[in-house]
């Protein structure tokens, strides 16, 4: 039985290994991929790399990352292991009810955690950024310390302690020269897990954050809503950091060992000093290496900051504009307009705003949003008609149109017809011809939109019975179709033509066309969301007038065409429109960078937070019925 069981083992971790590194291995071998593909290798190219190198935003990210890792692991290996000795000679009922305490946080979901950190900053008005991060990192990591250190205190002789001081030490020196080197297996233990969590840290960091301080997680989360291989890139750094530190942990005790036993001692008392060097080191320089020269230009030593959806500016808009003004740009990412609210509600500070239409409704409805000063841009004259005077802000008194588009489905020539199409409308995703091979895209405002079309009803509206329908007509999509439900992976999945067709925004439609000839963009003549996204400045920013200079700045041609050209997404810009959609331009005979205007079916959301309440209630159910239908 043992000589059967030893193959099976040897397969068993195999396979688990394999499914451990493979993903990681394949991550690798596409970061050195010639093409912006995160499928598919089209040839050998650094380029990836050299613009993860170019990029002012990853590489603060990543000294971000390894400087709040170490000084976390620092703070925290200290505080945590005077505590744990400090715990070992307090009395059992103080022990226990601390070993509680201590392992609440290990225990409670992060999300919580996070939350409580961002309601303490937020009550005490603290301003969040680098080092309400490092605060939060040190307060998760030190339990773990904690954790690893009190098994080796146990295992020690209680008198140890007082035999060192009954022979002359002092109890500083008991500490550090008896009980410490005793217990230092788990204090280095300690030292590695908090270290390891603060790396790896995402949803506690995300909270916390401001003032644009961004980790590694929070930049990568950021960049993988969109298609940008630089994610692969950095990536493999952080993998090639950890396991060269990996490597010298391991390889230094076989070093130490072959050391005399006082020399050897020496090495590790000088371990925690050069530890504190290098996080003061990595401190310094992310603080004091950054900063600029002094600037005779006009905004010199002002910032600018901006929140704003993740990968959804020119590479060269932000360092243009600092270079041109001699401020500085600062600039967070929210996923959604909802998550942008919750801060903006909160009382955060921000400069500009980029939510979409129906948020910018809402914003001025609830008083968030200030008028902008005609005097001051010089831009409107650039915008064409079809982003000027929408329903969510009448007068442009509040917004200067950044992107805007429609909505349409994406879909494969060699599949599917364009006359199925005209005849179907958003109803072929009913048609079981294409059972299995569609997307949906998990956004409950265009599921519902598109359910809504098909029965003949407005997006907006309020009717009951008319978002039953539309739920229904979902369910039945859910169930019968076996569509799978997904968000930006659409872009690059189309792209490659995994599926015959999908809904999609008209701007992810562009690049997707751009990269696969056989793709193709259709509008249903049942109508479809015309949506906007704006800029807005919030009633609290402390930054109007470089918040203007910026409008007028990212609205004129050069740099509109440049942030248009990078994202894919349609330019309020009418000359960049022209062009880039023109002969040689970009998005020469691809229709999605062209958005349908004047077609009295087409509308723009309109705010209502009860309907909404309602179509989110409804969709969480749809997704429901689509699990259950697997």
């Amino acid at each position: 039985m043992k000589k059967k069981s030893r193959p099976i083992g040897k397969t068993l971790t195999i396979l688990m290994i394999a499914f451990f590194y493979l993903p990681i291995l394949y991550m690798m071998v596409f970061s050195f991929n010639e093409g912006k593909s995160l499928t598919v290798f089209t040839g050998f190219s650094l380029r990836w790399y050299k613009h993860m190198l170019e990029s002012r935003d990853m590489m603060e990210a990543l000294y971000t990352t390894f400087s709040i890792a170490l000084l976390a692991t620092a703070i925290s290996t200290v505080t945590g292991t005077i505590a744990a000795i400090g715990l070992s000679k307090s009395r059992r009922i103080v022990r226990d009810l601390m070993k509680q305490v201590n392992n609440l946080p290990l225990m409670n979901p992060d999300i919580v955690t996070a939350i409580g950190f961002m309601l303490l900053f937020i009550t005490f008005k603290v301003d969040k950024g680098y080092m309400t991060m490092l605060l939060a990192h040190v307060a998760f990591c030190i339990p773990y310390v904690i954790l690893s250190v009190m098994p080796k205190i146990r295992s020690l002789d209680p008198n140890l302690a007082d035999a060192a001081m009954d022979l002359g030490a002092k109890p500083f020196q008991a500490i550090t020269k008896v009980i410490v080197p005793q217990i230092m297996p788990g204090v280095f233990s300690g030292a590695l897990i908090a270290f390891t969590m603060s790396v790896d840290d995402f949803i506690i960091s995300y909270f916390v954050t401001g003032n644009g301080v961004k980790n590694l997680s929070i930049m990568v989360y950021t960049m993988s809503k969109r298609v940008n291989p630089s994610i692969n890139a950095v990536s493999t750094l952080v993998v090639v950091i950890i396991t060269v530190a990996l490597l010298l942990i391991n390889v230094m005790p076989l070093v130490l060992e072959k050391q005399k036993k006082k020399a050897e001692m020496g090495k590790r008392n000088l371990l925690l000093p050069i530890v504190g060097a290098v996080c003061v080191a990595a401190v310094v320089f992310l603080v004091f290496g950054m900063k600029k020269e002094p600037s005779d230009l006009p905004y010199a030593g002002q910032t600018l900051r901006i929140y704003m959806p993740g990968e959804y500016v020119g590479e060269e808009i932000f360092p243009e504009f600092e270079a041109k003004t001699g401020a500085v740009v600062v600039v967070e990412n929210f996923d959604s307009n909802e998550q942008m609210y919750i801060k903006v509600a909160n009382g955060e500070s921000y400069d500009i705003l980029i939510p979409s239409d129906y948020m910018i409704q809402r914003l001025i409805q609830e008083n968030y949003l200030q008028k902008l000063d005609p005097e001051k841009l010089t831009c409107m004259e650039d915008l064409q008609d079809a982003v000027k005077n929408q329903p969510y802000d009448a007068l442009n008194k509040y917004s200067v149109s950044y992107f805007w588009g429609t909505v349409g489905i994406v879909y494969d020539k060699t599949k599917v017809s364009e006359e199925d199409l005209e005849k179907e409308g958003y109803s072929i995703f009913l048609d079981e011809k294409y059972r299995g091979d569609i997307y949906l895209y998990d956004s409950e405002r265009d599921s519902f939109m598109m359910a809504l079309k098909a029965l003949g009803y407005s997006m907006n509206t309020e009717n009951q019975e008319e978002l039953d329908g539309a739920y229904d007509w979902l369910v039945q999509c859910v169930t019968t179709m076996k569509p799978e439900i997904v968000t930006d992976e659409i872009i690059d999945n189309m792209a490659q033509g995994r599926k015959a067709l999908g809904l999609c925004y008209s701007g992810d439609a562009t690049y997707i066309m751009s990269e696969n000839e056989d793709m193709g963009f259709y509008m249903p003549l049942e109508g479809t969301n015309r949506w906007y996204d704006a800029m807005v400045i919030p009633a609290n920013a402390q930054n109007t007038d470089l918040a203007h200079e910026f409008i007028n700045f990212i609205s004129s041609y050069d740099y509109a065409y440049a942030n248009s050209a990078y994202v894919g997404y349609t330019s309020p810009n009418w000359e960049v429109m022209d062009v880039l959609s023109g002969v040689d331009g970009d998005y020469e005979g691809i229709n999605a960078y062209l958005p349908r205007t004047d077609y009295e079916l087409d509308e723009v959301f309109v705010y209502n937070a009860e309907t909404r309440k309602i179509i989110s209630n409804l969709w969480s159910r749809v997704k429901i019925a689509a699990s259950n239908a697997k």
